[in-house]
């Protein structure tokens, strides 16, 4: 079992990679890109990268729980 890292908001970086949004959901890395790669998932591309600004994903993960 993946092992979680993260236990607050205030220890995320202030964007996330799929290595870090791994750790951060507690879900493998191919499933962050799978993801970051959805309709409505508020990940931005930079370069090559596919990122994921720690505000937008708070606001996500809130509104997925409501």
């Amino acid at each position: 079992m993946k092992q979680c890292i993260y236990k607050s908001y205030e220890e995320l970086p202030l964007v996330l990679n799929a290595k870090e949004l791994s750790a951060v959901l507690c879900i493998s890395r191919s499933g962050a890109y799978e993801l970051m790669k959805s309709k409505g998932f508020p990940s931005i591309n930079v370069g090559s990268r596919v990122m994921v600004p720690k505000s937008a994903f708070i606001k996500w993960l809130e509104n997925e729980n409501n």
